[in-house]
């Protein structure tokens, strides 16, 4: 399809809204995008014509229904260029999928086994390696950050040793934007005999995703920031990782057999989805990638980048603006700070005008603390943003700038 930014903004109902007598710019997008009409019709189309539960039924609904359940699977596995549906597993979203990962990979970690990740992680992607850290013994070290927001890759090269037996790292900030170089990385650390994983949080909705080409170990994504429902994201696995890994949950459809004294496991991605799975949610999340599909990505990274650079050239024209990331490699999502003010403040400001950002500390303390700010307003850019809205998010820091000085 055409890229044209005014049919696609015709496809969200929700950016009809007016806040505080204006109309919505939504520029949240880095924490939950909005829904176009053809995911809302999805859902409401499988709940009011066809919805059973999956997999333990003969009957007519619930074929149907496990059906599109795992097509939608077939969809994730396509988006991210998985070699078969069964490498994807569904999940609740990214933190689901990374606490699977660590709790799956835990009987494989010994005391004084190390763990590297890096300081712009999300809490997503430390917390449960901690867990693993105050469990098991493990190890954790951090790659740092560079002044431009960029990994210090000479640092991460100097930290893999015989040691590391897992390296998790963010494919893109959601505060610094940045776009590591995860190929690169992955193979220095496969050369150190590591288990590779990537966050794809950021990634998976600003570029296109080709698993096989990275050749990660498990890549995790989430459905709200792909224009999906939440509730939903996917774990990529290669086949072999996912039958090393243990199951997380226990429960029916992961098992093969129950007995009183023993029970054996289903076949992955069975294995880890234990219960009854978000149906709904997945189907969802394949009406959204079944959208997204629609454009060319270089036409939305291009529309992306052009909305985040006319915003930046016009905020960099304030005294007091000071931009949070700066590496060469990024994404749209545009972090920054106004001296002498707090970020919250300048987010309520904003909301005055309709314009909804981001401020905090988006779930990366150590980001923060490792360059001394305590939290940033943060405005990120997806498909249906434009150029009038970043005119607004500019004219609306000014007065921020001015009210708070």
């Amino acid at each position: 399809m055409t890229f044209d930014v005014d049919v696609i903004r015709a496809q969200f109902p929700i950016l009809s809204r007016e806040i505080n007598g204006r109309p919505i710019a939504y520029l949240d997008n880095a924490a939950s995008a909005q829904k176009p009409q053809a995911v809302i019709d999805a859902l409401t189309r499988q709940m009011s014509h066809s919805y059973a539960n999956v997999h333990r039924g003969l009957h007519t609904m619930a074929n149907e229904t496990t059906e599109a359940y795992e097509g939608a699977r077939a969809k994730v596995a396509a988006f991210l260029g998985a070699p078969k549906p069964n490498n994807i597993v569904f999940t609740k979203g990214a933190t689901e999928a990374l606490n699977l990962a660590a709790y799956g990979l835990a009987h494989e970690i010994k005391p004084g086994d190390e763990i590297i990740i890096s300081q712009m992680e999300h809490h997503s992607n430390i917390v449960p390696w901690h867990f693993l850290r105050e469990r098991y013994g493990a190890v954790i070290k951090f790659i740092p950050v560079t002044e431009a927001g960029e990994l210090d890759l000479e640092a991460f090269k100097s930290l893999l040793s015989v040691k590391t037996k897992i390296v998790s790292v963010v494919h893109m900030s959601n505060v610094l934007g940045t776009i590591n170089p995860v190929k690169q990385m992955g193979e220095w650390a496969h050369a150190a005999g590591a288990i590779f994983i990537v966050d794809g949080t950021q990634a998976a909705v600003h570029m296109p995703i080709d698993v096989l080409d990275l050749d990660v170990d498990l890549f995790c994504m989430t459905g709200h920031k792909l224009y999906g429902p939440s509730g939903i994201g996917a774990l990529y696995g290669k086949a072999d990782m996912l039958s090393r890994m243990q199951p997380f949950n226990g429960g029916g459809e992961m098992i093969e057999d129950v007995y009183e004294d023993r029970v054996t496991y289903n076949d992955p991605p069975h294995k880890f989805e234990a219960g009854t799975p978000p149906i709904l949610q997945a189907i969802g999340l394949g009406a959204a990638i079944d959208w997204y599909r629609q454009f060319d990505p270089q036409d939305i990274h291009l529309h992306e980048m052009a909305v985040y650079h006319h915003a930046l050239d016009g905020l960099r024209s304030i005294n007091s603006f000071r931009l949070i990331g700066d590496a060469k490699e990024k994404g749209s999502v545009l972090a920054f700070n106004l001296e002498g003010a707090h970020a919250h403040d300048v987010a309520q400001i904003l909301d005055k005008y309709g314009i909804a950002v981001r401020a905090g500390q988006h779930c990366t303390q150590p980001l923060m603390e490792s360059r001394g700010i305590h939290s940033t307003a943060r405005a990120s850019f997806g498909i249906y943003n434009t150029l009038d809205e970043a005119d607004r998010l500019i004219e609306g820091v000014k007065k921020a700038a001015t009210f708070l000085s």
